[in-house]
């Protein structure tokens, strides 16, 4: 029998210089972390600290590790993105967590904040998508393009308030900023994110895109796992959940 496991308040934090570290799950294999909107995943031009590296510190510190701590990446989210960023612990766990993202086994759930009503309370929407390198920005057709990518995701309205509507996304491919791009492709562009043609930015400097839930088969122990990440501490999103 598998067991499901909501992690919700096993959290720890961990202060530096830049941020505060919180941990939503963690096993012998597997490392979960309640990523913020300044934090990078892996390290990039900017030469920002990227957050494998401060998991591989926690760590570190946490079990007094003399030698080096192994953090492998399977799972990534864009910089001004927040919610459950999910890394490896072992060889083993990284190998099997990357091809069960590869063949769509794990179940990704995300919330966006936009400013239009879309088009339905809920749907799927296929797109598909053409990424620009140079732009680092990706272009929805309806119809395949050469070079495209097919996009499938379905959307649900969970909340509204007076300005701003709250939906509920389920990942069914792993584009480019394919959520970024789709939404706005049907007229809703997430809160503050300007590339894909929000008004204007947010004062943190990221996106009101969240990824809430991530929910797979432990690639170990075989159990059921589902890991949910709490929003952000900002007012719009206290007033839509």
């Amino acid at each position: 029998m598998s067991l499901k496991f909501l992690i919700l308040n096993s959290q720890f934090s961990i202060l530096n210089s830049q941020f505060i570290m919180t941990v939503i799950y963690e096993d012998n294999h597997l490392i979960a972390v309640n990523k913020t909107t300044s934090e990078i995943v892996q390290g990039d031009k900017t030469g920002d600290t990227p957050l494998s590296e401060t998991v591989k510190q926690w760590l570190k510190d946490k079990y007094q590790k003399p030698g080096n701590v192994f953090v492998g990446v399977p799972h990534r989210l864009d910089r001004p993105v927040s919610g459950v960023t999910l890394f490896a612990r072992t060889s083993k766990a990284l190998e099997r967590m990357n091809e069960m993202f590869r063949q769509g086994e794990v179940k990704k759930t995300y919330w966006a904040i936009v400013a239009n009503q879309p088009p339905e309370t809920e749907g799927e929407l296929v797109h598909y998508l053409v990424r620009n390198e140079k732009q680092n920005k990706s272009y929805a057709y309806d119809k395949e393009k050469p070079d495209s990518k097919k996009a499938v995701l379905t959307y649900r309205l969970i909340a509204q308030s007076e300005r701003y509507y709250l939906l509920e996304i389920d990942l069914k491919t792993g584009r480019h900023h394919q959520i970024r791009c789709q939404l706005a492709k049907i007229g809703c562009p997430v809160k503050g994110d300007l590339k894909y043609g929000f008004s204007r930015s947010n004062p943190n400097g990221g996106i009101s895109l969240h990824a809430r839930k991530v929910a797979f088969i432990h690639p170990v122990s075989k159990k059921e796992i589902e890991i949910v990440a709490p929003v952000p501490e900002e007012k719009i999103w206290e007033i839509l959940t």
